[in-house]
């Protein structure tokens, strides 16, 4: 099993699969498949919007406290609990279905996952703000390795230190995957902007490794 910081990338691909694009960005380790190789990610698209437990998490800020603009849940191995936003989630039990993405991530990426967690953008009002996967589970320099499905959505990372580069925006089409490792969430937080334009359903689910607790 490869560790975290062993990430290797394939410089061909089968037809299904796009050779992976590496990104500019200082201070980051960024690669981006355009195609990951689904059959019809249109129709896992609906089942994952139809048959998993979509919660509603809350987030308190000044004072007050406002649902999150998107649905989320959390799948994984025993053990593979995971705390950010104040919340920490408990994995359901992986489907045959997301152990299946799980493993067609995993091999592209040279590291297995042993949870995911499901973003829900049901329209363009749904959003995720500026934020770094940095948490003490994921350990340093995390491989976090994000499947989108549905609907095009505009990833932006901005500086965690402000000043100088003014970041990456990049949009992320259905059935492709971005994969952020080495030093990107030590310098770089990343988010999804709403939109006005006429948007569907997407979702995006982020495969990590948890790492036990002590």
């Amino acid at each position: 099993m490869l560790s975290q910081d062993m990430v290797t990338f394939e410089t061909t691909a089968p037809p299904a699969i796009s050779a992976a694009e590496t990104l500019t960005l200082p201070g980051a380790v960024l690669h981006l498949y355009r195609k990951a190789g689904l059959a019809d990610d249109s129709a896992l698209l609906q089942d994952l919007i139809e048959q998993t437990p979509w919660r509603q998490e809350h987030i308190t800020l000044f004072g007050k406290t406002h649902p999150q603009p998107r649905l989320v849940a959390w799948f994984g191995e025993p053990g593979a609990a995971y705390t950010y936003s104040g919340v920490t989630h408990e994995p359901l039990a992986w489907t045959a279905q997301l152990k299946a993405l799980r493993d067609i991530v995993s091999g592209l990426c040279g590291t297995r996952f042993n949870s995911v967690l499901l973003n829900y953008y049901r329209d363009g009002r749904d959003a995720m703000g500026l934020h770094a996967d940095d948490e003490p589970e994921l350990g340093r320099r995390p491989v976090i390795a994000s499947l989108s499905l549905g609907a095009a959505r505009r990833m932006y990372f901005r500086p965690i230190q402000k000043g100088g580069n003014p970041g990456l925006d990049l949009d992320l089409p259905g059935n492709s995957l971005l994969v952020m490792s080495g030093d990107t969430q030590e310098n770089w937080k990343h988010g999804i902007r709403r939109t006005r334009a006429p948007c569907g359903p997407r979702i995006n689910l982020t495969f990590r490794r948890v790492l036990p607790r002590l």
